[in-house]
């Protein structure tokens, strides 16, 4: 594929975060969307990603995917609450798109605690405009693609696809049989110095993937940054936090209205 250069006034992904839940010295593992400079799309919302994003933008985002459950993707998403909630400019606008399997859990973890403000009257989601998904959403005049990755249970965590442009696995163990579908895309994927039942690890991507694929293969979510550099030494592009990470257009051309 060709490769995209760095260009501020394209497309692009920045990296909030490219550690594990352990290593928060490299923040938590998310990702946004720009274009021209403008964020458009927050791709997951840990603690330490939303400080990072309200750091670099000056305000909360105004659309946000979540990939799955787990706290160090999700934690930021009851400081977010306040954020937009007390803000009657934006209460209700926060574009919040969440693979439709994830919705009882995250009910569950995010909503179900009462009285989410102590003078009562109202309920987490008030803050946000929700958008059950399951195979793809339009936003920003764009079409995304959602599939189910392979993560501790099955449909319990999802990644997420810009035709074109660029994959983001979420956290997951080797998807090859999906990943076929995307053969022009840079792909962002969960990788540490050493795989485990629920993440891949760098034996898993030498023995499930391609060597064609490598140059297009983005390594993010390790352990520390001596497991980082471990795995450049092997030659492969591992995330840095805070990395900007040009992109070749999206394929605005392919009707996607029955996905």
């Amino acid at each position: 594929m060709t490769m995209p250069r760095l260009d501020p006034h394209a497309w692009c992904l920045r990296m909030l975060g490219v550690g594990s839940s352990a290593a928060v010295e490299l923040g938590s593992a998310a990702a946004v969307l720009e274009r021209d400079g403008t964020p458009l799309l927050m791709i997951d919302c840990g603690t330490e990603a939303l400080t990072r994003y309200l750091q670099t933008y000056g305000q909360a985002p105004e659309a946000v995917y979540l990939t799955h459950a787990h706290l160090d993707h999700v934690g930021g998403m009851e400081r977010l609450f306040f954020q937009v909630y007390f803000d009657p400019a934006r209460r209700g606008r926060c574009r919040l798109y969440l693979p439709a399997a994830l919705v009882p859990i995250l009910q569950s973890r995010l909503a179900d605690y009462p009285g989410v403000l102590a003078e009562g009257g109202a309920n987490f989601w008030d803050a946000f405009s929700v958008v059950p998904v399951s195979q793809g959403f339009w936003h920003a005049g764009l079409h995304f693609d959602v599939f189910p990755v392979r993560h501790h249970a099955v449909n319990s965590a999802f990644g997420l696809a810009l035709r074109g442009s660029f994959v983001f696995t979420g956290d997951t163990r080797p998807i090859p049989e999906l990943l076929r579908n995307y053969l022009n895309e840079l792909v962002l994927h969960d990788c540490g110095l050493q795989g485990n039942p629920s993440h891949t690890g760098l034996d898993d991507v030498l023995r499930e993937y391609p060597r064609d694929w490598d140059e297009r293969l983005r390594l993010y979510h390790y352990g520390s940054e001596a497991a980082g550099e471990a795995m450049r030494a092997t030659g492969f592009h591992v995330l840095r936090r805070d990395e900007v990470i040009a992109l070749l257009p999206p394929d605005l051309r392919a009707d996607r209205t029955a996905s």
